[in-house]
C-alpha cells in the first residue's frame, strides 16, 4: 500500500503511525510512504486562502495521486480537511484515535506565562497563522499584538527561539515573536512537549473541527485498501469527526472562517459545542448540544442551525474575501 504524505516531520511521524497499525493488523501488507511537497509547504509566506485554503495549499496534490492510482491512500490532519466542499471519488477510510485535540502556549527564553497573564499581552508578540486561535488569542490576552506566523512545527520553534522576524505575504515582515500558540498533538509527535507552557482548556480555546485526529483517505471504488483500512478506523474518533465537519459542511466554512467545534462521547451519548467567533462585534456565538452517540450528523446539523439562527452566517460571509 502506498501512502502518500507531506514531507514535514510530524506529517511523517503520523503517516508512520498509520503504517505501524496497518503492518500490526496484517504482517504480510508492505507499506511505502511516498512524500510530497505540497503548495502550502513550498510557500511558507503567503496566506493560505490564497493557495486554495487549507485544501488546494496542503491536500489537492495529494488527493490527486489518489486519484490517477499512483497511491492506494493518503494521510491528512482531519483538520487541514475541507469541510464544506464535497471529495469525488475519495472517502474517509480510517480516522485514527484522536490525539490531544487541545491548543498549547510556547514561549521564547525569558518570557513566562505569568507575565502574559498579568500584563495582559501588553508588549508581547503572539503568533498563530489560525484565524480563530488569532481570536482567543485577542479574548485571553487582550493587549497582546497577534502576528501572522507560519510553517511546520518545528520550523516555527526554531524562528521563536532564534528571534527571527516572519515574512508577510504583502513583503513585509513582523515579530520577533516572544510566544507562540499550536497544537498540543503536533509538540509532542516532533518532539517538543517540553515547551508547553500552558495547555489552553476547551474552554479557554476551543479546537479547531477534527484537530488530533489523523484521517486516512482513499478511493471510495477501492474495496481492498478500504477493508485495510477499516481494521484501523477508531469509531470514537469517527463519530466526533463526523459531528463536528457537519458544522463547517452547514456553515459553508471557508479557510478563513473563525469556527471552532470539538465533540466528546460520553457513555452513549456524544456532546458537541462549536462556535463562530464574531470579533468585529467582541462576541463569541458559542452553542453546545447533546444527542445519542450513534447520530453524530444529525447532532452537527442541529448545533449548525442554532448557530445560523444566533448570526453565524453574517459572520462568516463578513470573513470571506470578494476575490473567492
Amino acid at each position: 500500500m502506498r501512502i502518500g504524505t507531506r514531507k514535514s516531520v510530524m506529517a511523517l511521524a503520523q503517516t508512520s503511525e498509520i503504517a505501524r497499525q496497518l503492518t500490526a493488523a496484517d504482517p504480510s501488507l508492505a507499506v511505502e510512504i511516498v512524500k510530497f511537497e505540497t503548495m502550502g509547504d513550498q510557500d511558507q509566506t503567503g496566506k493560505l486562502l490564497d493557495l486554495g485554503g487549507k485544501g488546494g495549499a496542503f491536500v489537492a496534490q495529494i488527493r490527486d495521486a489518489v486519484r490517477e492510482g499512483r497511491l492506494e491512500a493518503a494521510m491528512h490532519s482531519l483538520k487541514d480537511m475541507p469541510g464544506n466542499e464535497d471529495t469525488p471519488g475519495l472517502v474517509i477510510g480510517a480516522m485514527l484515535l484522536r490525539d490531544p485535540p487541545t491548543d498549547a502556549l510556547v514561549v521564547r527564553d525569558g518570557v513566562t506565562l505569568d507575565q502574559l497573564r498579568r500584563s495582559r499581552g501588553k508588549g508581547f508578540k503572539i503568533g498563530t497563522n489560525a484565524v480563530r486561535r488569532a481570536a482567543y488569542v485577542r479574548r485571553l490576552f487582550p493587549e497582546a499584538e497577534v502576528i501572522h506566523f507560519r510553517g511546520a512545527a518545528d520550523t516555527r520553534i526554531r524562528k521563536l527561539d532564534g528571534r527571527e522576524m516572519q515574512r508577510l505575504p504583502d513583503g513585509g515582515e513582523a515579530g520577533p515573536a516572544d510566544a507562540l500558540v499550536m497544537a498540543r498533538a503536533g509538540l509532542e509527535r516532533v518532539g517538543f512537549a517540553d515547551r508547553i507552557v500552558h495547555q489552553f482548556s476547551p474552554d479557554e480555546m476551543l479546537p479547531a473541527v477534527g484537530q488530533g485526529i489523523v484521517a486516512v483517505e482513499c478511493a471510495a471504488s477501492d474495496w481492498d485498501t478500504l477493508g485495510r483500512l477499516a481494521t484501523i478506523d477508531n469509531a470514537a474518533s469517527r463519530r466526533c469527526g463526523e459531528a463536528e465537519r457537519e458544522v463547517l459542511w452547514v456553515l459553508n466554512g471557508h479557510c478563513n472562517s473563525p469556527i471552532a467545534g470539538y465533540a466528546v462521547i460520553d457513555g452513549q451519548e456524544i456532546s458537541l459545542k462549536a462556535a463562530v467567533l464574531d470579533e468585529a462585534n467582541d462576541r463569541f456565538i458559542e452553542v453546545t448540544r447533546r444527542g445519542p452517540v450513534g447520530c453524530p450528523r444529525e447532532l452537527g446539523r442541529a448545533v449548525a442551525f442554532d448557530l445560523l439562527a444566533r448570526g453565524a452566517a453574517d459572520v462568516i460571509a463578513r470573513t470571506r474575501p470578494l476575490s473567492h
